[in-house]
């Protein structure tokens, strides 16, 4: 394993960090502001609408860059993010500080995405993507109970130090053990980078990713109440639950990434007809507290199954211009995330109950499913344009 992916692990733990931990310490960030919940709530949303504009906007204006001065860069921005808001002294300027470390969020696993590929064999480049990806998932597991009982402990503000901190080892260990990586001329450029919008297979990975994640998140968004009203469990529960869920999602992720080394649309397929059997099967039996659990487990497991295929996929039908393709399947996550934690808000509301989003993400990610099949029927039957293209299908 090159120690330059435990570099991309660690900005990504940190990164993952700051996206979640805020879930945990917003009663506290509310009083210290004296703002309601819903205001408050803006410092997890504002963050999520800025990350699919970084993701875009951001890895747009950088793709004639080195990636590894990119990457710097942007670790720099999110340590700034996060420096402002630990010393913020009102609402408005933390706000900012969610937005400064936000932008840097999409891009930062979208260029990553590309420079953890390059760093190994083709073979085993979706295992790569799983590994930065991994700093993450363990941001869920670890990072965000400690993060919050920090924060409960010593203050909000130590959390966001914190971090701070992890950024700055992040940012020391990309620049000097990840490699320069000069983009690639003959393709490089925002002009060649959009051409790669031309494919139809770029589009139709995105709505993979758009309905399979929406699948996911849509049941996840609202999971505290279905744990509480429909399973039984008492509240206090709930944050061990969860560590439990992003159990699944580590391993669901170095999974994944092992299986879409050998088959991208293989395992993409597995995945999400996985993840609808298990989101159904969850909506039947979530008033058993020992199937909750398996239940909990395996949505986190086979929910994040699919992100190395996912970033696989797009970044191979981008061909020699991967990288804002790579971050638009950042963004599309995201949009995934609002979209299915929409839809289950509006079943919740309809009077559906509360295991009514557990059908909303089943939906969505057999909608998934079908658009993958749907793209890899196409694929097999369009003539092969590029080597990647090749690569891509010969491991179908």
């Amino acid at each position: 394993m090159p120690l330059a992916l435990l570099a991309l692990a660690i900005g990504g733990f940190g990164i993952g960090l700051t996206e979640f931990v805020i879930a945990g310490l917003l009663p506290e960030v509310a009083a210290d502001f004296r703002v309601d919940e819903a205001t408050a709530g803006w410092l997890i949303s504002g963050y999520a609408l800025s990350v699919a504009v970084g993701a875009i906007g951001l890895t747009a204006a950088v793709t004639r860059f080195n990636r590894k001065h990119v990457l710097t860069a942007l670790m720099v921005l999110f340590i700034a993010g996060n420096l402002v808001s630990a010393l913020a002294t009102t609402y408005e300027a933390m706000l900012l500080g969610r937005i400064l470390a936000a932008l840097t969020h999409g891009a930062f696993f979208g260029i990553g995405s590309v420079v953890a590929a390059n760093l190994v064999a083709p073979e085993k480049r979706a295992g790569a993507i799983a590994l930065m990806f991994a700093g993450l998932t363990s941001a869920n597991v670890l990072g965000v109970p400690l993060g919050t009982f920090l924060g409960q402990q010593l203050g909000w503000r130590s959390t966001f130090w914190a971090i701070t901190v992890i950024g700055l080892v992040a940012l020391v260990g990309m620049a000097t053990l990840v490699p320069s990586q000069p983009v690639d001329r003959s393709g490089a450029g925002l002009r060649g980078e959009v051409g790669a919008f031309r494919s139809g297979q770029v589009w139709l990975s995105l709505a993979v990713t758009t309905l399979g994640f929406g699948g996911m998140f849509g049941a996840f968004t609202y999971i505290a109440y279905t744990l509480t009203e429909v399973s039984g469990f008492a509240s206090s529960s709930v944050p061990w639950l969860l560590v439990l869920f992003g159990g699944g999602l580590f391993v669901g992720n170095w999974r994944g990434g092992r299986a879409a080394d050998r088959s991208v649309p293989r395992t993409l397929a597995v995945v999400l007809a996985g993840l609808t059997v298990v989101l159904a099967g969850f909506a039947l039996t979530a008033g058993s507290q020992a199937l909750t659990v398996v239940s909990l487990v395996l949505m986190g497991g086979f929910g994040f199954a699919t992100v190395p295929g996912l970033q696989m996929r797009i970044m191979t039908y981008a061909g020699s211009a991967p990288t804002l393709a790579s971050g638009s399947n950042i963004a599309a996550f995201n949009v995934g995330n609002a979209f299915g934690a929409w839809l289950g808000g509006l079943t919740i509301t309809a009077g559906l109950g509360y295991t009514s989003p557990l059908w909303v993400g089943a939906g969505l990610s057999a909608a998934a499913l079908v658009v993958l099949l749907v793209a890899d029927r196409a694929a097999r039957r369009a003539p092969v344009t590029t080597a990647d293209e090749a690569d891509l299908l010969a491991v179908g």
